[in-house]
């Protein structure tokens, strides 16, 4: 087709598409379906500051633009590249004035995230006195990224990516909206739907820049669109996980593969660690993170668990990405169905505890070095009894501070060798109770 098209060159389709209204707006129906919280408030134009937190492309820029609508409010949108302090205020002061005439500022903060500490300070006083209504919209945990002052005068509504129904409703009204401006038609396969719908991923923007991409690449013939598997198979390229190493995302999955195997259960933890892999994680992070876990998770109950862990994070070493992900599936897969026990690290903690608290109990006599003959006419090792020295290898000897004489910190399970390591304990405390 020639570069004079009849759709010409203007704004992308997923603008042209923005809804104005909540009736038009696809998807969050939890927000602002019949009944809803923040349906309610807009309905009775009862607006509070709020953050939207949720990830891109699910309409929080969209809902904040239909708010202002339906408010009847000035809407500002603000950046946090290019706005300082002194921009901040200059618009804040200018609110104040609108809002001696009765005129609501709606200020749209997109990636409130971005913004340092003394950016949002410089919002805070005038969303205490009501002269701006805050919308910020974040894809970070807000608890995190928003200073908790200002997070503590705006109510947080959580946005969910958009399910496959919401993106086919979208690419539908995408591909009416296209043959309308183009006076062509366009036949798709409800299968296409399908996969854009699924590629997409819940991001109504992907799904909008791609059916976009699709129709304007698509043959046209006698004032036909012709879209063959080809040409989406070509337009389904692999996105970009979901994922950002600094992120919430990242503890997120983190904490996701390390309960997962907690659990028991592979699967479940195959399909996390894969998905850290596939988002740009290094492997050697992951790595580390078994290597805790086989102590944490599963202790004496299973030693192999740590050598498997240590020799997992040489092979990442030395192999790298992609091959050693195959390793690294070794791992999981051994210590999801490893016995698990979490007695080691209890007494970790536990003893832990003690050493913080008593940091100067003396060491008792019985067991110090004593290299000198002062040491030694101070009674330093005196009475020390060498356990290879008796039958059972045990004596009856306080090794603890007397403040401590009768703590235990170590408490086995019955998983696994820990059950072994138990008895054998259990052994040694009878020995010493006959001696």
């Amino acid at each position: 087709m020639s570069s004079d098209n009849k759709w010409g060159i203007y704004a992308p389709l997923a603008a042209k598409l923005r809804p104005r209204t909540l009736t038009d707006f696809v998807g969050q129906r939890h927000l602002v379906g019949e009944g809803a919280l923040l349906r309610r408030l807009i309905d009775a134009d009862n607006i509070p500051s709020m953050v939207f937190w949720g990830p891109p492309g699910v309409g929080k820029t969209t809902l904040a633009q239909i708010i202002a609508n339906v408010t009847q409010a000035e809407f500002i949108n603000f950046s946090a590249v290019s706005s300082g302090i002194k921009e901040v205020r200059t618009v804040m002061d200018a609110a104040q004035t609108q809002q001696q005439w009765g005129k609501k500022t709606i200020v749209f903060v997109d990636e409130i995230h971005r913004f340092n500490k003394s950016q949002q300070d410089a919002f805070l006083p005038y969303v205490e006195n009501g002269s701006v209504i805050l919308i910020g919209a974040t894809t970070e945990n807000p608890s995190f990224e928003v200073n908790s002052a200002l997070l503590s005068r705006c109510k947080v509504f959580l946005l969910y990516g958009l399910t496959a129904d919401d993106i086919s409703e979208l690419l539908n009204r995408a591909i009416t909206h296209f043959c309308a401006d183009t006076s062509l038609v366009s036949e798709i396969d409800p299968k296409h739907i399908d996969i854009l719908a699924a590629f997409a991923n819940g991001d109504a923007r992907t799904a909008l820049n791609t059916i976009e991409m699709v129709l304007n690449s698509a043959q046209i013939a006698d004032g036909k669109l012709t879209i063959t598997d080809e040409l989406i198979q070509q337009s389904v390229t692999k996105r970009l996980a979901l994922y950002d190493k600094k992120g919430e995302e990242h503890y997120n999955l983190i904490s996701a593969l390390h309960k997962s195997i907690r659990n028991s259960d592979a699967h479940a933890a195959l399909y996390w660690m894969t998905r850290m892999l596939d988002g740009g994680e290094d492997p050697l992070y992951i790595a580390r993170r078994l290597i805790r876990f086989a102590s944490e998770d599963i202790g004496v109950a299973d030693s192999n668990a740590l050598l498997l862990a240590v020799a997992t994070y040489q092979s990442c070493h030395f192999n790298g990405m992609p091959e050693c992900g195959v390793n690294l599936a070794h791992a999981v897969v051994y210590m999801s169905a490893a016995p698990k026990s979490n007695a080691l690290d209890s007494a970790y903690v536990a003893a832990m505890a003690d050493a913080q608290k008593t940091p100067t109990e003396p060491v008792p006599l019985v067991i110090r070095n004593a290299p000198t003959r002062l040491m030694k006419d101070l009674n330093y090792g005196k009475g020390y009894q060498y356990a290879h020295d008796v039958e059972e290898k045990v004596t009856n000897m306080q090794c603890l501070p007397d403040k401590l004489a009768d703590k235990k910190y170590y408490h086995p399970t019955n998983q696994g060798r820990e059950a072994k390591i138990g008895e054998a304990l259990k052994k040694v405390e009878h020995l010493r109770e006959k001696m």
